[in-house]
């Protein structure tokens, strides 16, 4: 169902083939069918695979015409007969693995002229990028058109540069990386399989002045980015070097676009932060937080392992691992039910005031118009 223009299937497989290693139970009558491409329930042909997980999309589970669908034991029977159960305890996560398997990853060379590319020591570099001798390259790494590689840069194995992608001195990469066009890396510790997708910005100067006789003076920022193992980091975001410490991203985290990580931050392991999120100098979050949309952490804060932040919350104060928190300035997500009932009570409590006041009016208007006659 995906566009061929930007996206590349692999041939047919085999539901036994697209689920091996897989936890999925299915008939062992149905394990030679073959499957062509994924689709959503609602579009999904007899030769596609489906999903479902959400009981909001029933309907379009008890209807769909996909030939197998991923979905909990528990509606299995309620599937159409001609679609072969798929029963799996995770359907979203199983399904993210099968989709890989029929649209393996890009390259850098998606949708170039390989030929273009010149083969040196082993590696893909277009004739327009600009590798400073003194950088060292793995093996099977490619760089993108106009790249520029300075001075003391490491890239591990099967490093994959896009288009102008710009390498700061001393940055290093470990194997499998893959960097979009246009990103900017510079005073930057990047682990293995870290992605980074277009126009991310690492390892710039963090928003350090001293204010003295009615100037501000920029403080040096002496510290790294440190970007540990299976990072993914989303298109425009920016993460800024620490001013002495580092910054640091943890293993396994995932950063949506558009997001702003000041110096000295440390984001502990599995950590989610979603669109627009802006985290201020020196707040520490530990493992597998989730930041909503536009959260806006101040500085020198500890969000505890575990902790969920609502979209557009204000945290001005410290979260207990395992709290969740909403609203500005962000409370326990009860209380913040709680003040949403009160606020509203008290606007229709207004609401209904005024209605009387005016009526009343009015009805002293119509007396004094009787009397008037």
């Amino acid at each position: 169902m995906a566009d061929p223009r930007f996206f590349q299937r692999t041939a047919s497989q085999s539901i036994a083939d697209l689920c091996a290693g897989l936890p999925v139970d299915f008939p062992a009558s149905a394990a030679a069918l073959k499957i062509d491409d994924v689709a959503p329930l609602d579009r999904a042909e007899s030769n596609h695979l489906s999903f479902f997980e959400n009981s909001q999309y029933l309907d379009q589970m008890q209807s769909t015409r996909a030939a197998a669908c991923l979905l909990l034991p528990i509606y299995a029977d309620k599937l159409p007969p001609s679609v072969v159960p798929l029963t799996t305890d995770n359907p979203y996560w199983v399904y993210a693995q099968i989709a890989a398997r029929l649209y393996p990853p890009m390259d850098a060379l998606q949708g170039l002229d390989a030929a273009s590319f010149q083969s040196i020591a082993g590696n893909l570099i277009h004739p327009t990028a600009i590798i400073d001798p003194t950088a060292k390259l793995g093996q099977q790494c490619v760089v993108g058109a106009y790249s520029v590689i300075k001075a003391g840069v490491e890239l591990g194995h099967r490093v994959q540069l896009g288009a102008h992608v710009v390498l700061g001195q001393g940055v290093t990469l470990g194997d499998d990386c893959w960097i979009d066009d246009q990103v900017v890396i510079s005073h930057s510790l990047i682990g293995q399989k870290v992605r980074i997708y277009r126009g991310a910005k690492l390892g710039q100067p963090g928003f350090g002045y001293a204010f003295y006789q009615g100037r501000f003076t920029p403080v040096p920022q002496l510290g790294r980015v440190i970007v540990e193992d299976g990072v993914e980091i989303g298109a425009n975001t920016t993460i800024d070097r620490g001013s002495a410490p580092d910054t640091i991203i943890g293993a396994g985290s995932i950063i949506d676009n558009l997001v702003q990580i000041g110096h000295n931050v440390v984001v502990g392991k599995g950590c989610v932060l979603v669109s627009q999120v802006g985290i201020a100098g020196s707040t520490k979050l530990g493992d597998y937080v989730q930041l909503g949309g536009q959260a806006g952490l101040t500085g020198h804060l500890k969000i505890g392992s575990g902790a969920k932040i609502g979209a557009q919350s204000g945290v001005m104060r410290d979260v207990e691992a395992g709290m969740v928190v909403a609203g500005s300035p962000a409370v326990e997500i009860r209380q913040f039910g709680r003040q949403a009932v009160a606020l509203a009570k008290l606007a229709d409590s207004r609401n209904v005031g005024k209605k009387l006041v005016n009526e009343g009016s009015k009805n002293h208007d119509n007396s004094t118009s009787n009397i008037n006659k």
